[in-house]
């Protein structure tokens, strides 16, 4: 309890004494408890003053989650001269009934369909050095459809562009000029949220995210942020070269050269060529236009073909920062996946799958809870030198400290410290593949 009090004493700005004993003394129950990760579950697994009903006021109090991540993830996770990523994805957790709010069918990966669940956009901090992601913001994904497109009117016709020659037509608007989706808006006033919040602290260059942002929108949202984007494009996606003949005398300097051609990529492009257990794999970098982008694209092309048969797969990755080097590009994109092991804990661990929240401000806090802990988990195995444990064993540690302190309740003499500690060390070996070594 002692080790969760310290490392809490960072949110005093924005948590007041009340808060804190609420929030350590979830925290405790929660690393220590057994089964599904809900109110009542974290309830019965609380010390003194922990209460149903002390959860129940918990969760639906306003809190200021960005806040609480960011202070938290700055005292106690980053270094001073650490280079730092944001990166960003969507999550769905599935969920049964009618009445949880923001319940609708969203497509789920696991399940290669669109489930009845509830969808989460999440932002992280990823530390280059470490390679690790700690979790900075989950904001719950609502769609909202108007009334009027509930239910089109079958005898109205679609409204199509027509066939127009060369040229942009009147009126149509610039690649530059685009008009943003709800759900780019929405990442848009979560990204600028984050950075007003992390102000000068990080000098935030980049923004990570999956294919879904491989677009002209996208992109034009990111650079409004004044970050540069890190996505995918489509393994076909059509790319132009620069042209690189002579001027006409006339006209408007042609832009587009040889559309590339995946099967003959130019080998004065190839940055590096390794052969490992029969694969080969190429990559290559090259500056490269693509006619539904308003700006040039920093594109690197990973190939990878299989000796044997000659089958080849590739990647295409880019980055709208042109001086971006071929390396740090795979290296930067590779470190988004680290957001899905923050997925992965939080649902399994953390009650992300588990809660039964139903209202707005439950929900939200409940979602923000679990990301919490994955921030909490990540603090506590650096400063108590947990670093080998897996969250298993973190858990094990703090149920047998549990077993122990509830179990010496029962002497007719409080024993010394000194013992107490011996006996937890020796009890919470039980069930753990690693052991701690405590810091000095």
């Amino acid at each position: 309890m002692t080790e969760i009090i310290a490392l809490l004493a960072c949110l005093s700005p924005c948590l007041d004494a009340t808060a804190q004993r609420r929030l350590a003394c979830i925290i405790e129950a929660v690393l220590a408890m057994t089964g599904r990760v809900t109110m009542l579950g974290i309830s019965r697994w609380t010390e003194e003053g922990g209460s149903y009903r002390t959860v129940q006021r918990f969760f639906n109090t306003g809190f200021d989650w960005l806040r609480l991540h960011w202070f938290f993830i700055r005292h106690h996770l980053l270094t001073e001269h650490d280079v730092v990523l944001i990166g960003g994805d969507e999550t769905t957790v599935t969920k049964a009934g009618k009445k949880t709010y923001g319940l609708d069918r969203f497509f789920s990966s696991l399940y290669g369909k669109a489930v009845p669940g509830l969808s989460f956009l999440a932002l992280s901090l990823i530390s280059v050095s470490a390679r690790k992601s700690y979790p900075v913001s989950i904001e719950q994904v609502v769609k909202e459809i108007p009334k009027e497109e509930k239910r089109p009117n079958k005898g109205a016709k679609k409204s199509g562009a027509k066939n127009k020659g060369r040229g942009r037509s009147k009126g149509s608007r610039n690649r530059r000029d685009v008009e943003l989706s709800p759900f780019l808006r929405f990442l848009q006033q979560s990204l600028k949220s984050l950075l007003a919040l992390i102000g000068t602290d990080l000098n935030m260059v980049y923004f990570v995210y999956d294919g879904a942002l491989g677009n002209n929108a996208a992109l034009r949202m990111v650079r409004q942020c004044g970050l540069h984007l890190i996505s995918k494009l489509r393994y076909d996606a059509a790319l132009y070269l620069p042209y690189e003949g002579p001027y006409r005398g006339k006209g408007r300097p042609r832009k587009y050269g040889d559309k590339l051609n995946y099967r003959h990529l130019p080998a004065r492009y190839l940055q590096s060529s390794t052969t490992d257990k029969g694969i080969r794999t190429d990559l290559y970098q090259m500056l490269v236009w693509h006619k539904l982008f308003a700006d040039q694209l920093n594109v690197v092309i990973i190939v990878k073909t299989h000796l044997h048969t000659q089958k080849t797969a590739r990647v295409v990755l880019f980055s709208s920062d042109l001086d971006l080097s071929c390396d740090k590009l795979i290296d930067y994109y590779s470190l988004r996946f680290q957001i899905e092991f923050n997925f992965r804990d939080a649902k399994q661990y953390w009650g992300l799958e588990d809660f039964m929240n139903i209202r707005p401000r439950p929900v939200h806090n409940a979602a923000n809870f679990a990301m919490f802990m994955v921030n909490i988990t990540a603090a506590l195995r650096r400063c108590l030198d947990f670093s080998p444990m897996s969250v298993i064993d973190l858990k094990a540690w703090f149920r047998a400290a549990k077993y122990v302190r509830e179990t010496l309740k029962l002497l007719p003499q409080k024993p010394e410290a000194i013992f107490i500690e011996q006996a937890v060390t020796e009890v919470s070996s039980l069930g753990r593949i690693n052991l701690p070594v405590l810091a000095d």
